[in-house]
């Protein structure tokens, strides 16, 4: 079995850019499981949540997680933010001795900033219209993850952090 770092934390704070820095420095492979996800299913996340329901998608995301950590090469492999809260999903992934986890600690104020701008491509805020309205729903969204996401065996502060700067710490964490 593999050994994995998982990058996890709520949509929009780095996952996917940080993992794939920190696996070209480790010279590692890079999976982002939404688009895992996407590949397998040969349909956007967006779509699969449309045709499907949220459920269909959260099955989903189980069976293909599974499906990664039973591979033999080690990587880094960034979750999607709801992965860790749903179903017994971050107690499955501390189950495995070969990992850490780390959660991308990033403020609602910056979330809303970096993800306003990507409402239509993000199945879950979609429908909000305003900055305001999205300020206050990731507010509340991320109070009801934070229970999980601090199941991690470490976290990082990105706020007002580049991604160099983020990857400099998460090589010194792990």
């Amino acid at each position: 079995m593999g050994s994995f770092l998982i990058l996890l934390g709520y949509m929009g704070c780095g996952k996917s850019e940080l993992g794939k820095k920190i696996s070209i420095s480790r010279s590692i492979s890079f999976i982002d499981l939404d688009h895992f996800i996407e590949e397998k299913e040969k349909s956007s996340i967006s779509s699969i949540f449309r045709k499907h329901g949220e459920l269909y998608f959260r099955k989903k995301e189980r069976f293909y997680l599974e499906m990664l950590f039973e591979s033999d090469n080690d990587a880094v492999i960034s979750l999607g933010g709801g992965t860790p809260c749903y179903f017994d999903n971050m107690d499955f992934i501390n189950s495995f001795e070969k990992k850490t986890t780390v959660y991308l600690k990033t403020s609602p104020k910056e979330l809303s900033r970096r993800l306003f701008d990507q409402r239509s491509q993000r199945p879950m805020i979609s429908h909000i219209e305003t900055s305001d309205a999205l300020l206050e729903f990731i507010s509340k969204h991320l109070f009801e993850r934070t229970f999980y996401y601090l199941k991690s065996d470490k976290q990082l502060v990105t706020d007002g952090k580049t991604t160099d700067q983020l990857v400099e710490e998460l090589n010194g964490l792990t």
